[in-house]
């Protein structure tokens, strides 16, 4: 999984790779609720690795996004985890179901 440690602080971290555009607010409110923060959220370029933007630039079309959750007890985490990739199968499943 894709938590972490931090030794000093006593806080865990997930990282989630490129999230879609249409779910990241889904992903920020459920954040929330779940007690945890977002610690990083980052545009980075498809087409050159050193373009990396932590704000969403004008044309964002080539861009992949990156959110880092952190939270003081790895459930929670872990129960975000969990949802996403709920979500992510579910969509995906309903994409499948369309081409038939």
């Amino acid at each position: 999984m894709l938590t972490e440690k931090i030794n000093k602080e006593q806080y865990f971290l997930s990282e989630f790779k490129n999230v879609s555009r249409d779910i990241l607010p889904w992903l920020e409110n459920l954040a929330y609720e779940c007690r945890c923060k977002i610690d990083k959220k980052e545009w980075k370029s498809r087409y050159n690795n050193y373009v990396i933007y932590d704000y969403e630039p004008f044309c964002s079309d080539g861009f992949e996004i990156n959110v880092t959750l952190s939270s003081r007890q790895s459930e929670y985490l872990n129960f975000v985890r969990y949802l996403y990739d709920s979500k992510i199968r579910t969509i995906g499943y309903l994409k499948g179901c369309l081409t038939l």
